[in-house]
């Protein structure tokens, strides 16, 4: 696909939008990539950093690889991501510090207009697609009830952390800020970027690597299997279900 410099600059703006959701609990930068329509192409495109592409690039073919693995879209993408998250850390950590009451509100609504404009999307109400949204409201009322546990700081736990919250933060509608604040490593992270914490900061972005290339793959099979008829993926994967 031939883009210009605005059209890169337009999918950094996207990652910022992305990154901004990742900070917040209850918003997924999934979500975001969805809403925009970059959602597919980012999951194939993380999906061929596999071992094709890398013998290309132990291989000193680095054109080549930069190629396969779809370089310009996902470097202008993260670079959107890091900026995000790097700007937000120290003035979110500030605000749950002094006004908690007023953030957690301001998520809370953030996550009722998301769910509000998914809702929307979906254009064919039958009885699979009302018991799969029940299903969906009780697994996330659920979730919502779990007692937040306590930090736990050891690198290994940091490594699985990453790997986690970043499977969450990829699917759209499931924040993965959200499963870290159920892990009680929320408010741990958010520190360790704003303090720049280069070790805790390297462990969590290993886990979130290694999770992202392995979950993407299962993500891409679900597109690929849900039949393309309809632009909307959560649409498209209703009606897979009711066949």
């Amino acid at each position: 696909m031939n883009r210009t410099t605005k059209d890169y600059a337009l999918i950094t703006l996207k990652g910022i939008a992305m990154g901004a959701a990742d900070v917040i609990p209850g918003v997924s930068g999934g979500t975001i990539a969805f809403i925009s329509g970059i959602y597919e192409e980012l999951i194939n495109s993380i999906k061929s950093v596999n071992i094709h592409s890398l013998k290309l690039l132990f291989s000193g073919k680095f054109a080549d690889f930069w190629k396969a693995i779809n370089g310009n879209f996902l470097i202008s993408l993260f670079a959107g991501i890091a900026i995000s998250i790097i700007s937000l850390a120290k003035g979110l950590k500030y605000l749950l510090d002094h006004h908690p009451i007023l953030v957690w509100s301001f998520f809370f609504g953030l996550v009722v207009a998301s769910a509000v404009y998914v809702a929307k999307t979906i254009t064919k109400w039958n009885l699979v697609s009302i018991l799969a949204g029940i299903a969906g409201i009780i697994i996330a009322y659920s979730i919502t009830i779990i007692s937040p546990v306590e930090a736990n700081t050891t690198y290994w736990f940091i490594f699985i952390s990453g790997a986690i919250a970043i499977c969450a933060m990829i699917l759209p509608g499931i924040s993965g800020s959200f499963i870290l604040v159920l892990m009680g490593m929320y408010k741990f992270i958010l520190e360790s970027v704003s303090d720049f914490k280069i070790t805790v900061i390297l462990t969590f972005l290993s886990g979130a690597v290694i999770g992202i290339v392995s979950f993407s793959n299962v993500l891409s099979w679900l597109v690929k299997e849900i039949p393309q008829h309809d632009h909307c993926l959560v649409v498209r994967f209703y009606d897979w279900l009711a066949k």
